[in-house]
C-alpha cells in the first residue's frame, strides 16, 4: 500500500503543477514546492491548493489577480523578486496579502512602473501613490459586504417590527383592561 501511494503521488502532482512549472513533493513537510521561477510568465497560473513554497521569481508579472493567494492556506515560502511589478490600483491585493503573510517578502517587492514610482517599495505605497482606485476588493469580498448589508437590514427590520408589535400589543392590554374595569363600574350597583 505504501509503494503504490509512493507511484501515486508523482502522478498528482503531475496532474496539478501548472504546465510551466516544476513541482516537487515536500515529504517530511508534507505539501508541494512548486517552482516557476525564470520561466517568463506574464500571468500567475493556476496553483496546486497544498503548496508550501512558491518560487515565482525572475518572471514578468506585473501584478497578482485579486484572490489568486488565497487558496494556498499551506503557504510558508514565497519568492516574488526581480518581477516588473505595476503599481497601480491591480497591486493593491498584493500587497494587502503580504501585510499579513510576510512583511520581509513586501519589504522586498520594488514597483518597476508607472515611472513616478519607479524603484519604490511596495510596502511603502500610499492611496495616493496609486490614485483613485475604485474597486479595490476582490469579488468574493463584495459578495460577503452584500450578504452581511442585507443580514443587517434584515435585523432591523424585525427589530422595528417586534417594537411596533409590542406597541400595539401594550395598547391592546391598556384597551383591554380599561374596557373590562369600565365593564365593571356599570355592573357594580349604585347606592345612594
Amino acid at each position: 500500500a505504501v509503494l503504490g501511494c509512493a507511484l501515486l503521488l508523482p502522478v498528482v502532482l503531475a496532474e496539478d503543477c501548472p504546465s510551466p512549472c516544476s513541482c516537487w513533493s515536500l515529504e517530511e513537510a508534507w505539501g508541494t514546492r512548486v517552482d516557476c521561477g525564470s520561466r517568463g510568465l506574464g500571468t500567475l497560473p493556476a496553483l496546486p491548493s497544498l503548496t508550501r513554497s512558491l518560487h515565482l521569481h525572475n518572471n514578468s508579472l506585473t501584478s497578482i489577480p485579486a484572490g489568486a493567494l488565497d487558496s494556498l492556506g499551506h503557504l510558508q515560502e514565497l519568492q516574488l523578486g526581480d518581477n516588473p511589478w505595476h503599481c497601480d490600483c491591480h497591486i493593491v491585493y498584493l500587497k494587502l496579502w503580504l501585510e499579513d503573510f510576510s512583511a520581509p517578502a513586501l519589504a522586498r517587492l520594488r514597483c518597476a512602473s508607472p515611472a513616478h514610482l519607479r524603484m519604490k517599495p511596495l510596502g511603502q505605497l500610499t492611496g495616493s501613490d496609486l490614485g483613485v482606485c475604485t474597486r479595490l476588493l476582490p469579488t468574493k469580498c463584495l459578495q460577503f459586504f452584500w450578504r452581511d448589508l442585507l443580514l443587517i437590514a434584515g435585523v432591523v427590520i424585525t427589530v422595528i417590527l417586534v417594537a411596533w408589535a409590542l406597541k400595539v400589543s401594550k395598547k391592546l392590554v391598556c384597551q383591554l383592561t380599561l374596557g373590562r374595569r369600565c365593564l365593571r363600574r356599570r355592573n357594580i350597583p349604585k347606592t345612594h
